[in-house]
Formats: structure tokens, sequence, C-alpha cells
């Protein structure tokens, strides 16, 4: 599969499919037994797979994982600081605050709150911020969705096409809900039983699928 630079891809499978073993393996969590993963950023090229995870954050990739994983014992701020872990961020931690807090302004007013005593949609919002705060080049979304109600589903999907856009992101998003994945994709994979079995090239192409038809429409 390819991610080209700017675009918003989906990666789109049900439950069990490989979406979370291929973010792990994007971000050196999990050793692929065979074949590259390549990314060039700022016009170098690396190939992740001889890289540790902190060597490729190091580069300017960052991952929200499935689940969020934040540090429930921690301050809404706290949290955020540890995204900017990387040297490059570091550097421009507050600049990165201030927009993080722009950008998302419950933030702003939880910021002493600890992590774990927020509503699912404010620890999504933190750990979408969290990434931002490494000033990363590529950044891998998995299941943005999951636990949220419908309309904060809707509300998190148009952040993360916001922070895309203003940030000039290459993004990466494994997601079960097509309806809102579709929305801001440029392209997508569907992925069954850890292989791509459908390469779209375009929004139309996706909906016109008949895997899309059979796992997501119901058609």
């Amino acid at each position: 599969m390819e991610v080209r630079a700017g675009e918003t891809v989906a990666l789109l499978g049900t439950n069990g499919n490989g979406k979370s073993t291929l973010m792990k393996c994007i971000m050196g969590m999990l050793r692929p037994q065979s074949g590259r993963i390549v990314a060039t950023i700022e016009g170098e090229t690396h190939d992740l797979t001889h890289l540790t995870t902190e060597e490729i954050v190091d580069r300017g990739v960052a991952l929200v994982p499935e689940g969020r994983r934040l540090f429930p014992k921690l301050t809404v701020e706290e949290n955020l600081f540890l995204g900017a872990f990387r040297s490059t961020a570091r550097a421009a931690l507050q600049r990165n605050l201030d927009y993080c807090y722009e950008i998302f302004p419950r933030l702003r007013e939880r910021r002493s709150q600890l992590a774990g005593s927020m509503s699912g949609g404010e620890q999504q919002m933190l750990a979408l911020a969290r990434a931002l705060m490494s000033a990363p080049k590529i950044l891998l979304i998995d299941e943005p969705s999951v636990g949220l109600a419908p309309v904060l589903v809707q509300r998190t999907i148009d952040k993360i096409r916001e922070m895309k856009e203003q940030n000039q992101l290459t993004v990466l998003m494994a997601e079960q809900n097509f309806t809102q994945a579709i929305r801001i994709a440029d392209c997508g994979y569907v992925i069954v039983h850890g292989k791509i079995a459908f390469d779209g090239k375009s929004p139309e192409e996706l909906n016109n699928n008949e895997l899309i038809r059979k796992f997501y429409l119901g058609l």
C-alpha cells in the first residue's frame, strides 16, 4: 500500500483483520517477518523496519493509538508535554501547545484536570493533541471513533481534517466507521485477514466496491 504526501488515506477493516497490527509495524512496535516499510520525510527516505520506535518518532511519525492510551493520573497539560519528547518538538513546545489549545479549547479549560477523569470525547481530543505536540509529518490514527457517540465521532473526524490541513500532515487512519472515514479520505484500502483486498483510488471507488457494500453498507 502507498500513502502519498499530503493525503488522508483510510485503512478500512472490521475487527481482527490487521489494522492495528499494521500500525504497530509502521511504528516499530512489532517487527514484520518480511517486506519493507519505507517513509520519505523532508526528502530523506527511511526504512522503518530497521529503526526503533523512538527513532521513528524522532523522524516525524506519530501514532494516536486505539483506546487513546493516555496517562490517566497525569493532568491534561502533563500528557501534552510528554508528547513533545523529540528534540524538534521541544524546540517548538510553547507554539505547539498554544496551537493545541486553539484547536481544542476544551483542553485549555481542563488543562489541570487528570486525564483519566475526562469524558471519552475529551480524552480523544487529548490523544490527538498529544500526537500533534510531537510536531509530526506523518500521523497514524488508529480507530478514532471507538467508544464515542455518533455526534462525537463526526466532530472528531472533522478535527482530524482540520489538523491535517492546517499542519500539512500526511494521515493514515484505520477506521471501522466507513461513512465517517470516507468524508475526509482522499483514497483508501480495505484489509481482510491481514491482506489488502481492495485499493480504492478515490472515495467514489470505495463507495462502489462490493466489499464495502457487503461489510459496511449492508447491501
